[in-house]
């Protein structure tokens, strides 16, 4: 087959379209995410972006066309480094954490044996104790994995097999039904896990929380009494640090009482709060959690870390490797001529394991913690400086004093603020914040998430995690709100 002069470029290891791409994503992606300036979103409908991108992949296309196409696709998506992001809980754009994340993907390595992965083994090694010692654990073991809900899963997978080991070879039906306990906010993980491991979600018991988003420890001991009464079996008590939509922190000691007192596991999901374990003025959020058995925390929320970065800490030194290990000759050789303790591929879930520590010791190290420390303390200051200023600002009403850096609010129209609050205003009220998310979103200002909780119609919920935030976008949010909103 004749063989074309592009075809010879690329067969030669020309590097032309990776120089350009990586210009492009430079100057269009890494620059000017960081202009307030510019927009967020160019928005268009499903059906006009399907038509809008050239997604065939039938025949070749040359390195021009190619990088057109790239710039759409910077063009048209999400500008999640942008300071007003707040629609999940991550965003902003360190240039330190982008550099970990192209060196680790130019390497291209997995994590399961040292002799693969050899830099990398032994550094996640270090983070993980690091990040063992910030959360009061004096030993233990942990793990990066792909996201908070599969770190939530090692909790659950974790206190089962130290319960009942036996699972692990016999499977589910060598044990009497299992119960989890997590309260009515924690994440949706806590049911997904569930069914997951084959648990069942209906055997997640639901705990109620107080008004301001906490696990009540008064149901939590009435649940597990309960549970005990029929002859069910609990297992294991989730406790939240940082709910997703409120940001509410479980009080953990009180949790750690119950929890010893009925011999349960206690899981810590601060895959959203656990960077306040890095503020002296607000780890207390988390008294307690040294207590804990185990616990996720995600760096790639509120740390600055390009997702996905997400760790599983336990303070049960070998019980990741007993739960997990298939040990596969072909991978674990047990006469290696290095120390085999490095080979961290058997205390996963996974086999191949995408390189996830580079990009967070790169930013740490940039950094240090004194100043993480600092655009943690700063992200909770801009947070109470928002609440604060919308407190008393007429159109918005605050669900709740925030105690982290999510801010939940409505914006009531003009028209609306003198009318009975009844069933009919809630209804109509429900509609506000959609209709108000769209507008912005077309315009590409600014994102924000919304939606409805209990009782409670649809209200915004801004989160603050990009690191680099201001007061004055704190401002710029309250502006561009009561613009929108006025036009309800």
């Amino acid at each position: 087959m004749m063989q074309t002069d592009t075809d010879e470029g690329r067969t030669n290891g020309n590097s032309g379209f990776l120089n350009r791409i990586v210009e492009d994503i430079f100057k269009e992606v890494f620059e000017r995410q960081g202009d307030r300036q510019e927009k967020i979103i160019e928005f268009k409908l499903p059906e006009d972006l399907e038509n809008t991108l050239d997604l065939s992949l039938e025949h070749p296309t040359d390195d021009d066309r190619l990088l057109e196409i790239c710039r759409d696709v910077i063009r048209y998506s999400v500008k999640t480094g942008h300071p007003l992001f707040f629609n999940q809980l991550y965003g902003g754009m360190d240039q330190y954490t982008m550099g970990g994340a192209w060196l680790t993907d130019a390497l291209n390595t997995s994590m399961f044996t040292y002799e693969v992965a050899p830099v990398f083994s032994v550094m996640e090694k270090y983070v993980v104790n690091k990040m063992l010692g910030i959360a009061g654990f004096s030993s233990g073991d942990g793990i990066f994995s792909p996201g908070g809900s599969v770190s939530n899963m090692y909790g659950l997978n974790l206190a089962r097999c130290m319960r009942f080991p036996e699972v692990k070879m016999d499977g589910m039906s060598s044990v009497p039904p299992l119960r989890i306990l997590a309260s009515e906010q924690a994440h949706f993980s806590v049911k997904k896990g569930a069914a997951f491991l084959g648990f069942g979600m209906k055997n997640v018991v639901l705990v109620k929380c107080d008004s301001k988003g906490r696990m009540s420890t008064t149901d939590l001991e009435q649940k597990i009494q309960t549970l005990k009464s029929k002859g069910e079996e609990p297992l294991c008590v989730v406790a939240t640090s940082g709910t997703t939509v409120i940001g509410a922190f479980d009080p953990l000691n009180e949790v750690a009482d119950i929890c010893e007192k009925y011999k349960l596991w206690m899981h810590v999901d601060a895959a959203w709060g656990g960077a306040v374990l890095l503020s002296k003025k607000h780890k207390t959020l988390m008294s307690g959690v040294e207590r804990a058995d185990s616990l996720t925390w995600n760096p790639h929320k509120m740390m600055g870390a390009l997702n996905q970065c997400s760790v599983f800490l336990t303070r049960h030194k070998d019980l990741l490797e007993r739960s997990h290990s298939a040990r596969a000759e072909y991978l674990f050789q047990p006469d290696k001529f290095y120390d085999s303790t490095y080979d961290l591929g058997d205390k996963s879930i996974q086999c191949g394991r995408k390189v996830d520590v580079l990009k967070l010791w790169v930013m740490w190290k940039s950094k240090g913690d004194n100043r993480l420390e600092q655009d943690v303390d700063n992200a909770l200051d801009c947070a109470r400086f928002f609440a604060n200023t919308i407190k008393d600002k007429e159109g918005f009403r605050l669900l709740t004093q925030p105690e982290f850096t999510n801010i939940c609010f409505w914006y009531i129209p003009q028209s609306m603020r003198n009318e009975e609050e009844n069933d009919d205003w809630r209804l109509r009220l429900s509609k506000v914040v959609p209709a108000m998310k769209q507008q912005m979103v077309r315009e590409g200002t600014m994102m924000v998430n919304y939606q409805p909780l209990g009782d409670h119609v649809n209200f915004f919920r801004l989160v603050l995690s990009n690191l680099d935030i201001t007061r004055e976008d704190m401002t710029t949010v309250i502006n561009i709100i009561d613009r929108i909103g006025q036009n309800m």
